[in-house]
């Protein structure tokens, strides 16, 4: 509906506010304090009195949509466009057309103004920002009525489709995420849980991916301290312990590097810095070591002030400095001021031996590539014209819009390759003549042909590297240099779809496959069109018969097989066809019976339990229900769990911490379930366990006394190796719950031969 708008400058009184906005007098102060705080933030050099005008109309305006709502915690609904506001302008550093863009972004799709009200109002920037922000409609609603396999991917398709307009769109949806993370505690548990993947899945690496290294790790540990709680607090619990200790540790570290520095007249920032507690998740998962025994818990970050021109080498400089009092490690040298990552990420990189024999990881920039790498794309027009990172991230852009601009048959499919291509670790390599490329870390010789042509790509025969011929699947390695030998009669086949990385050599190879497939079921279709008439049956009124007959999906799909001669056409006459009609049996039954093609059985799950233990789904019983537990991630009574309605294997329970869970919860949230336990003391489940340690005489014994003899535990499945003094073994323990599981992993702790104790996921 068209809103007649009237400016009321900054209400105090409820008189201007509709009949039932329920704020008080003091929630209005409060909104007015906060969006002053927000006003006062914005730099006054990119404060026009235009953009004043406009975002007190902005306030204006959304004070008075929002008034009626409130969000989950009861808080008056206006706080929330303000603090996103705020992000924008203080942690953003963004200016004024980004801070009212932010104050109106749920105005169109949560009240009743719409975006004719808003173009009418404001600028046509500041309406095409808003407009890219406005969401899809309800979820649920969506795919029930239009049968989107996932509304997730469509509406995360529409948030990168931004992208390639006004990347100040997704800095805006980054900041209302931010602030959501921030205060999802009034939501319902599963609630929480997936937003919490939604935002690990797709705008984790999205910041990561535009430089933003603050807000990729603050996003990150938000999002585990509510997916992995207890892993989140005990490594937040080590970290304070040993906070004194390696504060003292750093002071130790840096005190000869900042007196050099000073000495050779560099004004430096030295620290240390600790690394996110999912970064340190990662890396415990990854080692499958102790925290303890983890000593790059921290970064050494050396940052120097100095003008654009004498970056470089005043960096060297400082290399220099740090690896002539630490023995550096010469294979963990990473330059990227020479050459920055595509995200225009510049950096020194090196990892020496400090004291007490300890690795550290010390980062040598530029005051100017300290605010890059924290800030990402958000300082981008602060250094425009100035920076590498301006010429990275247009380069991004455009491969960005190559992957938006490409038709996908589906949304899952382009999230998907977005994902694998524009958020994926990168290499890069070289032409014959010396151009540099990057491409995701996997990519093979054939994905470098299509990145530097298509026709390249569909011609290529063979691929050299450093001189040397390697198969077309030959994976990649940053400073490998390619050359491409083509061929005339070369074309794509089948087998290329196996091992291409990029979307856009997928999809170039599937556009050629599907091509020549609707040229060969072309000559099918004659083919099928010439026996028709030499038995006298009309082609359009019969031709349906025989898909359905072929168990075909299409008419094209028929054709194609006729074409490759899986489906006889001299069959055809064994079928019944009377007076110019084809009907979809057969006179001969032998032939028949030969012809038919069987049905594949499907496998049959067998849940990983040794009972079926009651469980809540969606707050009611599930006695009646038919589900199984998911053999991915094995649950047990106390897990963290979630219903998923799977299209081929019914409702499956999984753990929130299973490796899928982040894709199910993200790519289909409608699909998903809220499950909860119902106490049971009478159930079993199996859990598996990994165990290292030291090798020794005994030690099964001692395992097998602690699992039957202390615990009395039954243990179904027991294997062992051991090699030069190091034991790897795995375990199936018949369990109640998950507090018995975690008192059987403390007590395999203790014995000091075991090193470490992880449970298994079947992946």
């Amino acid at each position: 509906m068209k809103m007649e708008f009237k400016a009321v400058f900054l209400p105090r009184t409820k008189s201007h506010l509709p009949a039932q906005h329920d704020l008080t007098e003091d929630e209005i102060d409060t909104a007015l304090d906060a969006y002053r705080r927000m006003y006062k933030a914005i730099k006054a050099e990119k404060l026009k009195e235009e953009d004043k005008d406009l975002l007190r109309k902005a306030f204006e305006l959304a004070l008075l949509a929002h008034a009626p709502q409130r969000r989950k915690s009861g808080e008056p609904y206006i706080m929330h466009p303000i603090e996103v506001s705020r992000i924008c302008v203080v942690e953003f550093g963004l200016g004024p057309t980004a801070a009212i863009a932010a104050l109106l972004h749920d105005v169109a799709e949560d009240t009743n103004v719409d975006l004719e009200d808003i173009t009418a109002e404001f600028n046509p920037k500041i309406s095409e920002i808003v407009e890219g922000l406005t969401k899809l409609g309800s979820i649920n609603t969506l795919a029930e009525k239009h049968g989107i396999e996932s509304p997730q991917a469509e509406n995360f398709k529409k948030v990168l489709l931004t992208i390639s307009k006004d990347v100040r769109v997704v800095l805006i949806k980054m900041a209302d995420r931010l602030h959501n993370m921030r205060t999802l505690g009034s939501m319902p548990r599963h609630k929480q849980i997936k937003i919490a993947y939604e935002t690990t899945f797709i705008y984790a690496p999205l910041a990561h991916r535009l430089g933003f290294y603050v807000l990729k790790t603050e996003l990150e540990d938000l999002c585990m301290s509510i997916t992995d709680p207890e892993q989140y607090i005990f490594v937040e619990k080590k970290l304070k312990e040993t906070a004194g200790e390696r504060n003292d540790y750093i002071e130790a570290f840096k005190l000869p590097i900042e007196k050099r520095l000073k000495e050779e007249g560099y004004k430096a920032r030295v620290f240390g810095r600790v690394k996110s507690i999912a970064s340190i998740t990662n890396k415990l998962k990854k080692k499958a070591i102790p925290l303890e025994e983890i000593y790059d818990l921290f970064a050494i970050r050396v940052v120097l002030d100095v003008n654009k021109e004498k970056e470089k080498s005043a960096c060297w400089n400082a290399y220099s400095i740090v690896t002539d009092h630490y023995t550096p490690v010469p294979e963990r040298l990473k330059d990227w001021i020479s050459t920055s990552k595509s995200n225009g990420y510049e950096s020194l990189h090196t990892t020496v031996m400090g004291p007490k024999g300890r690795f550290v990881e010390v980062q040598i920039r530029s005051e100017r590539m300290d605010e890059l790498s924290e800030m990402g794309v958000a300082a981008h027009w602060k250094y425009k014209g100035v920076n590498s990172q301006e010429t990275a991230f247009e380069e991004w852009l455009n491969k960005a819009r190559e992957v938006l601009e490409n038709p996908s048959n589906s949304a899952i499919d382009f999230l998907n390759d977005f994902k694998a291509n524009l958020f994926a670790e990168e290499i890069y390599v070289f032409t014959p003549k010396g151009e540099m490329r990057f491409l995701p870390k996997g990519a093979t010789g054939l994905d470098f042909a299509f990145e530097v042509h298509t026709e390249l790509g569909f011609r290529c025969k063979a691929v050299k590297v450093d001189q040397k011929i390697v198969p077309l699947s030959y994976e990649l390695k940053s400073g490998d240099q390619i050359q491409i030998i083509t061929a005339n009669n070369q074309k794509p086949s089948e087998d290329w779809l196996k091992f291409v990385k990029t979307s856009k050599a997928r999809n170039k190879i599937r556009l050629a496959l599907r091509e020549e497939k609707m040229q060969q079921s072309s000559f099918g279709k004659e083919a099928i069109e010439r026996k028709f008439k030499s038995l006298k049956i009309t082609f359009e009124e019969n031709i349906d018969a025989l898909v359905k007959f072929y168990n075909c999906n299409t008419r094209h799909d028929l054709y194609y097989q006729v074409y490759l001669g899986d489906i006889e056409l001299d069959e055809i006459k064994l079928l019944r066809y009377e007076n110019g009609r084809l009907f979809p049996e057969k006179v001969d039954t032998t032939a028949k019976a030969n012809l038919i093609i069987e049905p594949i059985v499907a496998k049959k799950i067998v849940p990983n339990k040794t009972g079926k233990p009651r469980i809540l789904i969606e707050g009611e019983d599930s006695t009646s229900m038919t589900y199984t537990f998911s053999e991915c991630c094995n649950p047990v009574m106390g897990d963290d769990i979630f219903a998923f309605i799977s299209t081929q294997s019914g409702m499956k329970i999984h753990r929130t911490t299973c490796a899928n869970a982040e894709y199910l919860q993200a790519t289909y949230a409608h699909r998903v379930k809220k499950a909860e336990w119902q106490n049971s003391d009478n159930e079993t489940f199996i859990a598996d366990l990994l165990i290292t340690g030291m090798d020794d005489m005994g030690v099964v014994q001692r395992l097998s006394e602690i699992v039957t003899n202390k615990l009395k535990l039954n243990m179904k499945a027991f294997s062992m190796s051991g090699d030069q003094g190091h034991f790897e073994g795995k375990i199936s323990v018949q369990i109640h719950s998950k507090d018995e599981l975690n008192k059987l992993i403390g007590e395999l702790k203790k014995m000091q031969e075991v090193n470490s104790v992880v449970r298994l996921d079947n992946q």
